[in-house]
Parts: structure tokens; C-alpha cells; sequence
């Protein structure tokens, strides 16, 4: 795991890029990569790395180029199938001087071309730089896991790891769109190719992008989400069968995952089902000392102590915890969103940049978790939800069909079927609306798009004026086919997975402290077969991840396997808002900073944060707080947070000295030549 950034000249009339700048810009992500740094430079390109040093400690560092010194890549993941493509390039003659997954890259394109790509299985953020062709080529993994952002103005590629790597740039403007932002208040993250930022672009997960030397472009998608467009009944597999092959698939993801680093590899362990079971195979997968964390929280609501240690227990790891408290999260808050650069409507990244916090102190640079399992296996409240209102649809009057709803959010405190009049009347809304390609999430872009009436007038005059992009006007052609679940799951999976968990909660929360992220359930191959079961080995009736389950069976404790399911949630507006909070927040939510920024109407956003304030002085307890305050405070909190950081600064931590180990600087050797 590392990070990546450069600069590259489309055409001849910019001087090469900057050793100065270039240096600037590996400072920024530095926290992704301490252990070595490395450049390259010619009169058209600038490439920059930090390295986190996980396979090939001693040969490893980037850039890296092919034989002849022409075709230059840094690369920010890990190709985990390395070893068998490695195999199959040598056949075809190619030879290797290292023994890292980098170099592996750079013959598989050579040999390859973009067909690499689909070849590759991991998680990676790539620039490729042909120095004879003037090429550059970037390239993302399936689902996002690694994040890439890109600059495009006056001849002129930027691109890196980070957002703020591009911001290192003092030419670089700093302002916020508004079509980003609205897509937050609606999908909790915004959609690629948009960002938080005008200008600057995410690029799509699971594509290619080729610049030419002429400035010309052009992406290719080489991956999207897809499912069976035949009838359940056509699957060739039996249940038991296919409990079989995915228990066989995601013991080999694991194993590859545990075992392809020459550093110890530890795991997460939440109390759930799903990291459990990662647990479990990556403690099958190694011998020796195995570590596994957990966060435990003071408020009972969010602990699952319990679990966790009945799992650590079961297989004899050397476990780890982390208690959190509201204060904690409202003091780290700040720095967790400048590592997300982006709002959030939740404060579950707070606990999470904590967690890793304490891996990288007690000297594990990777750790696997279970994300992906729900997105895959249909574990999400969301998909339950959907299937109960496809059933109501189909008989609105009735009474009784309604009812299944109390047999969801056994977790919550402040459960909706304790409001059941309220609650049945939020979900009837959109009743009629059944077979729209959004009826799965209107309810909650319904709810989160109430966030939006904390904007400006101007701002939502900008926002209206430039209306974002909608994620139901890009759907595959295949959308319609594909049964109710599927067309869940594609939602969940290119909104709230790429853009959020993975991002925020995942890899920038585990990067802060430079530590890698790996999910077996995000696995190529594990993805492909979970995408083709038949809706009812997934949801049988309102039995979430029903294989799953089966496949957990004498690996997982019967309590951890069919206790109810609770998502990772932790403290939200109660954190900012109760006696002792950090005086940053009353300071950034202030009228004068709220009207500097613009975003917000000024009064509207004290009101809220008057009555939790108000709410919290009269009870300790979070269930004080609706979903709708929770989000408004996190919501607006973060976003005047973004502003304040990359906006009217550049979200760069100080930092120290950048000493190359790697360094080819091309522009100074030719320099020297012309002065000899």
C-alpha cells in the first residue's frame, strides 16, 4: 500500500514538472507510504511514490520500470494474484529483476496492453508513463479500494492518491462544487467521476483512462457490477453446492491475502458474522502469533464486546481492544475529515482512524477485514426493507404485510417500530412506485436529501443551475432484467460501498495511520460467484446472508452466527454537542464562520445545532437525537470542517524532510549534458 502522485505534460509548451513541487506533493500523502519515497522525472512527466513496504521489502521501490528504462509506473495496492501472472509472462519470455507485484504490472501491460487490467486480482491505483510514446495510463480496481483523483487543465495532467496531493500546487484553485456536495446529501458520498471539488475528478472504478501525446483521452470500463438476467431456477448449483464452492473461494481470497505480504498480516474483529469469519480463515491461513482489534464502545448501544472476545477466544489470537468515548471522537473529528476530504453524515469513521491508530503502534502494517460481505450477500437493513414494501406494493391495504417491519432494527435504541404509526407511513410513500429502477433507496436519498435544506439560497441556486448527475441516469442496459435484489445490490455497491465504506471508513481511515486494508470479500473471484447466486441463497424471506451463514458453521460461534444483525455504528450528534465538547465546534458552526463558507444558511444551521445542544443538556443519552439531527449536525459539522481545511487551506499536515531512495531525474542529467 502506498501513495502516487505526478504531473504530466500533454504537449510541449510547459516546463517539465518541478523537483519542488513533485516533492510537495509526496509530503502531502507522506502518511501513506513512510517507508521509502521515490521520483522520476523527464521533460514531460513527473511521477512521485511513498511506499508502504509489504511484499518485496528489499527490491521493491518505485518508480519501477521495464528493462529498457521506458515504460515507468508507480502504484498504490496489491495485485494478489502476482505470482501465477508472473508465471505465465515468463513463459512468454519476459524477465524479472525483482520480486514485487509492481514489476509484474509493468510486463503484464507490455505484454497485455489494457487487457491487463481484467487479468489483475486486488485492489490498486496505477499511473503508467511511456516515455516514448508521451502515454500516460491510469487505472483503477473494480470496486474503488484504492483512491485515484485527477486534474485536467491547459495541457496539463495532475493526479494522486489524495485530493490534497493536487492541492499541493499553489496554482491549483480551491473551491467547492456544488453538484458534489449535493450528490453527499443524497447518496452520503458523491459519484464518480464528480468530487467534492470543482475541477478535480475521481476516477471510476473499475476504468482505464489513456492520455495521449496529443492531449487526447479516452476511458474504457472494464468492470461493472452485474447478475443473472435468467430464471433463479436455471442456477446450476444446489445449496449445498454452492455453500461449498463459496466457502472454497473466499478460504483461497483469505489465504492469498494473509500469506502474499512479507510482513504479519492481523484482522479486525467487530463481533459480527463477517469479520468473524475472515477472522477465522486468515487464523487458518498463518501459524504462529495471530492479532486481531477490536473497538469497544462506552455508550451499550454500540458495544459488542461480547462477540468479540467469544471470537478472539475461539481462535486464540492475540487480541487487542480500543474503548471510545463521545469525547474522542469529537477530538479526533478534525483530522478524520482531513483524511477523508470529504463530508460525512456519520461519525463511524472516528472509532475506525482510532482503531489503526493502535494496529500501526503495536507494529502490524495490514490488517483484513469483513466489508463487502453485506454489499455481496444481501446483509443490509436496506435490502430487507426493499423486499417487505415490494410485498406491500402488491397489496397496499393491507394490514398485515406491513408488520414484517418490527422484525427489523432489533439493534436500535430508538427502534422505528417503536413509532409504528410514523413509521409505516414513511415507508408507505412511494408504494406505487415498485418497479423504479431507485425503489430499493428512495427511502433513504428520501431522508438524506433532507439535509439540503440547511443550503444557502445561494448555493442552491448553484446547485440548481448545474443540476448533478443522478446514479439511476447511468444504469447498465441489463438493469431491468435483473431480479429486485440484484438491483439493490448494484445500488448499494456503486453509491454507498465505493464512495463511503470503502473510502471513508475504509481505506483513508486505515492510510491515516498507514496501515493497508484487505477484504476477501472484495476478491475478483468472490465477488463474480456471490453476483450470480439466486436472490433466495442471499435473502431467504428476511434471513440475511442465508449461505453466508451456512458456510460459517463450525467456524464461527452459533451466537455470532444468528444473533441479530447490528451494523458498526458509534455516537453521533451527542459527541459535538454535549457539555465538554471541543471549543473547535462551536467556532466552526459559529454565524461568521457559517456565512464566510456560504454553504449553509446561517440560521438554520445554528437552530439545529441550539436544539441538540438544548436536547443534550437534558438527557446523556444519544436516543435524544433523531437520524435526522444525528446527520444534520455530522453532516454540516463535516462539511464546515472541509471548507475550513481545504478551502481556505490545503489540508496539508506539516511535515518533515523527504529523502529519496529512488530517485532518476532525467531533466537534470540533460541539463548537465547541455552545460558540458
Amino acid at each position: 500500500m502506498c501513495g502516487i502522485a505526478g504531473i504530466v505534460n500533454t504537449g510541449d509548451r510547459h516546463e517539465p514538472p518541478s523537483r519542488e513541487l513533485l516533492t510537495q506533493m509526496v509530503r502531502a500523502i507522506r502518511h501513506r507510504g513512510p517507508d521509502e519515497y521515490g521520483m522520476y522525472r523527464d521533460r514531460r512527466a513527473g511521477l512521485v511514490h511513498a511506499r508502504l513496504s509489504l511484499i518485496d521489502l528489499a527490491s521493491g521501490q518505485q518508480p519501477l520500470a521495464n528493462e529498457d528504462g521506458t515504460l515507468w509506473i508507480v502504484f498504490n495496492g496489491e495485485i494478489f494474484n502476482y505470482v501465477e501472472l508472473r508465471s505465465d509472462l515468463e513463459a512468454l519470455g519476459h524477465r524479472f529483476r525483482t520480486h514485487s507485484d509492481t514489476e509484474v504490472i509493468v510486463h503484464a501491460y507490455e505484454a497485455w496492453g489494457n487487457g491487463c487490467f481484467p487479468r489483475f486480482n486486488g485492489q490498486w491505483a496505477l499511473a503508467l508513463w511511456d516515455s516514448r510514446s508521451h502515454r500516460l495510463v491510469l487505472s483503477r480496481d473494480r470496486i474503488g479500494v484504492r483512491p485515484l483523483y485527477v486534474r485536467e487543465h491547459g495541457g496539463r495532467v495532475w493526479f494522486a492518491s489524495e485530493v490534497k496531493a493536487i492541492f499541493a500546487d499553489p496554482s491549483v484553485p480551491r473551491e467547492i462544487d456544488p453538484a458534489g456536495l449535493d450528490q453527499t446529501f443524497t447518496y452520503w458520498t458523491s459519484l464518480a467521476p464528480t468530487t467534492l471539488f470543482k475541477g478535480i475528478e475521481e476516477l471510476l472504478p473499475g476504468s482505464i483512462r489513456v492520455y495521449d501525446a496529443d492531449g487526447s483521452k479516452h476511458d474504457v470500463v472494464y468492470w461493472r457490477p452485474s447478475y443473472p438476467v435468467t430464471p433463479p431456477g436455471d442456477y446450476p448449483l444446489t445449496l449445498d453446492e454452492a455453500t461449498e464452492a463459496l466457502a472454497e473461494k473466499l478460504e483461497t481470497a483469505t489465504r492469498l491475502r494473509m500469506l502474499r505480504a512479507d510482513v504479519p498480516v492481523g484482522s479486525y474483529l467487530s463481533g459480527g458474522l463477517d469479520s468473524s469469519l475472515t477472522a477465522r480463515m486468515g487464523r487458518k491461513a498463518k501459524e504462529g502469533v495471530f492479532q486481531t482489534y477490536s473497538i469497544r464502545f462506552q455508550d451499550a448501544e454500540y458495544d459488542e464486546t461480547e462477540f468479540q472476545r467469544a471470537m478472539a477466544a475461539t481462535i486464540d489470537s492475540d487480541h487487542q481492544e480500543l474503548v471510545v468515548t463521545r469525547g474522542d471522537i469529537a477530538r479526533v473529528f478534525p483530522e478524520v475529515i482531513r483524511h477523508t476530504e470529504r463530508p460525512v453524515l456519520r461519525t463511524a469513521p472516528a472509532p475506525l482512524y482510532l482503531l489503526s491508530r493502535l494496529v500501526r503502534e503495536s507494529g502490524i502494517k495490514a490488517v483484513l477485514t469483513g466489508e463487502g460481505a453485506d454489499e455481496m450477500l444481501a446483509g443490509y437493513d436496506i435490502f430487507r426493507e426493499a423486499e417487505i414494501r415490494q410485498f406491500w406494493s402488491r397489496e397496499p391495504a393491507s394490514a398485515a404485510r406491513p408488520k414484517l417491519f418490527e422484525r427489523l432494527y432489533p439493534y436500535l435504541a430508538r427502534s422505528p417500530g417503536q413509532a409504528k404509526g410514523m413509521a409505516l407511513e414513511f415507508w408507505r410513500q412511494g408504494l406505487d412506485r415498485a418497479g423504479e429502477p431507485g425503489f430499493s433507496h428512495a427511502p433513504r436519498w428520501r431522508t438524506t436529501s433532507q439535509l439540503k435544506r440547511f443550503f444557502s439560497p445561494d448555493f442552491r441556486s448553484a446547485v440548481e443551475s448545474h443540476p448533478p448527475a443522478d446514479v439511476l441516469s447511468d444504469l447498465p442496459p441489463e438493469f431491468g432484467k435483473w431480479d429486485t435484489l440484484a438491483r439493490a445490490q448494484y445500488l448499494e455497491v456503486v453509491t454507498l460501498l465505493s464512495g463511503y465504506l470503502i473510502s471513508s471508513q475504509g481505506d483513508r481511515m486505515l492510510m491515516a495511520n498507514s496501515v493497508e486494508g484487505r477484504f476477501p470479500f472484495l476478491d475478483a473471484e468472490v465477488m463474480e460467484f456471490c453476483n450470480g447466486l439466486p436472490a433466495q441463497y442471499k435473502l431467504a424471506g428476511l434471513d440475511e446472508k442465508f449461505i453466508l451463514k451456512r458456510v460459517a458453521r463450525g467456524l464461527v460461534p452459533e451466537k455470532i452466527i444468528h444473533r441479530p444483525k447490528q451494523p458498526y455504528r458509534a455516537p453521533d450528534a451527542v459527541s459535538f454537542v454535549e457539555k465538554g465538547a471541543p471549543a473547535y465546534v462551536e467556532e466552526i458552526l459559529s454565524e461568521s464562520a457559517l456565512r464566510e463558507a456560504g454553504i449553509f444558511d446561517a440560521r438554520a444551521a445554528r437552530g439545529l445545532y441550539a436544539k441538540c445542544q438544548m436536547r443534550a443538556g437534558g438527557s446523556a443519552n444519544d436516543i435524544a437525537f433523531s437520524n435526522s439531527d444525528n446527520m444534520g449536525i455530522v453532516g454540516l459539522l463535516s462539511t464546515q470542517l472541509v471548507h475550513s481545511q481545504f478551502i481556505r487551506g490545503d489540508g496539508i499536515a506539516p511535515g518533515g524532510e523527504i529523502l529519496y531512495k529512488t530517485l532518476i531525474d532525467r531533466v537534470s542529467i540533460q541539463q548537465l549534458q547541455g552545460t558540458s
